[in-house]
């Protein structure tokens, strides 16, 4: 029986279960909630909505059975272990499928460690950072796993997620969040269970050359060595600038693709959630926020926002301050902070070469590093001083959570015209909607500029590059999902592609 249930802040989810037995007038031997989410469109009736499965007693439910292939497996290399190469490696594993798996930086453990010696004294790992290593960007994020894909492999994402130690509720929140720390953890397990499974796992190791014959695969380079491959996966991540270089010089069909950038915006945690609840909201979850402007020339919108979290460091590239958000699952910090970001079209870009978004991007990153003062520090400005045009000397309640320190300067010496443009016509109508969004101390912070890949390595209907036999552009790099489920899908559904002509 499935049933939609209520219950209001502070009642205990056992409850639940005396509700289903009403229902079922009898025993609730089998119980799951299927969806948890929060309606709070009355702040004076705040209630958390469930949708559950129970039974007199627990259905039969056969572990999915994956066709192994036949024969000896084809040679898979796998270019980058973020969400998008580590589905599809696991996905092949279960098809009997060993991949080689390569990633430019460094096991998550010492890329950790990596990230903060670069957030605490600016030496920065071109190599090993936010952007690259073991779990890709998503990483050192919020862990956001809803997407607004509707694909019948985001279960599967979150099954796997699940199956490699994601919180229980991971399965069934309307929001599911894993968090950064919880991440880590998952992420290292996922290595291990390839390990065991006959993968091969390379740190370190760039891909360097991709070798076509006929219009098909035949080598890759790998730190300068060459090597035979049947099948190359490139999961390279939207900060690959080099990988896509080389394969635009070996005859790759790449697009600009559009892509949004902007700053980060941060207010009170506490705000954030008396905006969105009210008064007595301590016993509910940290609220978050989704907003959208058309009140300018371009639709502004926020993203990637990050209840109780921090505005970290995220630059890969010397001499550039690139910022993002990131929350452990607790989301206990004191600020909230999102992205806060405008259409950036292809006119802007400067030219039809197909990697000037990428130089567009570059552009605006070395502008932050140097109008700070360099060192990665951020530069910052109040948004009332923002929407005033005036410049800031002095922080309010609000405090930067960005980890290598910041410098006070006007966003209009970093971003374009129509993106300050946008922005400033954005912040008043967001206020609207979301009350003390344009509070005079919230503090920007730039350049969010990596909210998604500037190029699309174009493939065909088989999901192979297009011209080029057995090379797979696969997940967000490539230009083909935005977040972490809708990459992990693209590189299952990538696998599959690849299995299919080895099984039956």
């Amino acid at each position: 029986m499935i049933l939609t249930l209520t219950l209001r802040p502070g009642e205990s989810e056992r409850a639940l279960v005396g509700m289903c037995e009403k229902k079922l007038r009898a025993s609730c031997r089998f119980f799951r909630i299927l969806k948890k989410s929060l309606d709070a469109r009355n702040k004076s009736d705040i209630r958390f909505v469930y949708t559950v499965e129970c039974d007199r007693r627990p259905p039969f439910r056969p572990p999915p059975v994956y066709e192994t292939v036949k024969g000896e497996p084809p040679k898979v290399v796998i270019a980058g272990m973020g969400p998008a190469g580590l589905f599809c490696a696991i996905r092949l594993i279960r098809h009997g499928i060993r991949p080689i798996l390569l990633e430019r930086g460094r096991a998550v453990e010492e890329r950790a460690a990596d990230v903060e010696a670069f957030f605490r004294t600016g030496a920065l790992d071109p190599r090993s950072n936010v952007q690259f290593g073991e779990g890709g960007a998503g990483t050192f994020s919020d862990g956001k796993l809803n997407t607004q894909t509707n694909s019948p492999l985001n279960r599967d994402v979150i099954d796997t997620f699940l199956e490699f130690g994601a919180p229980e509720e991971t399965g069934y929140l309307g929001k599911p969040h894993i968090g950064s720390d919880n991440l880590r953890t998952i992420v290292a397990g996922m290595r291990r269970f390839l390990l065991a499974n006959g993968a091969q796992v390379r740190f370190s190791s760039v891909l360097d050359d991709v070798v076509i014959r006929d219009g098909r695969l035949c080598a890759v380079g790998v730190n300068g060595a060459r090597e035979d491959a049947d099948f190359l996966v490139l999961s390279v991540g939207h900060s690959a600038r080099d990988t896509f270089e080389m394969l635009l010089s070996r005859g790759f069909l790449i697009e600009q693709k559009e892509f949004a950038v902007g700053v980060r915006v941060e207010h009170l945690q506490s705000e954030i959630g008396r905006a969105q609840y009210g008064e007595g909201f301590a016993a509910l979850p940290p609220a978050d926020y989704k907003l959208v402007s058309h009140a300018g020339e371009r639709a502004a919108f926020t993203f990637c926002m990050c209840p109780g979290g921090y505005v970290i460091p995220s630059a890969s590239e010397e001499g550039g301050v690139v910022v993002n958000g990131m929350s452990n699952f607790a989301r206990d910090g004191g600020n909230a902070n999102s992205a806060l970001v405008v259409q950036v079209k292809r006119e802007d870009f400067g030219g039809d070469h197909p990697l000037a978004g990428v130089a567009y991007q570059r552009r605006l990153e070395r502008a932050a590093f140097e109008a700070a003062g360099g060192g990665y520090r951020a530069p910052v400005q109040l948004i009332g001083d923002f929407l005033s045009d005036r410049e800031s000397y002095y922080f309010g309640q609000v405090r930067p959570t960005y980890a290598r320190g910041t410098a006070f300067v006007p966003m209009r010496a970093i971003l374009p015209p129509p993106i300050i443009g946008a922005m400033k016509a954005a912040i008043p109508d967001m206020d609207r909607r979301l009350k003390g969004f344009a509070a005079y101390e919230g503090v920007l912070t730039g350049v969010e500029s990596r909210t998604s890949s500037p190029v699309r390595i174009v493939r065909d209907e088989s999901l192979q590059a297009a011209g080029i036999r057995g090379v797979y552009p696969c997940g967000e790099g490539c230009g083909y999902a935005g977040g972490i489920t809708s990459a992990a899908a693209d590189g299952i559904r990538v696998a599959e592609a690849i299995a299919r002509q080895f099984l039956g």
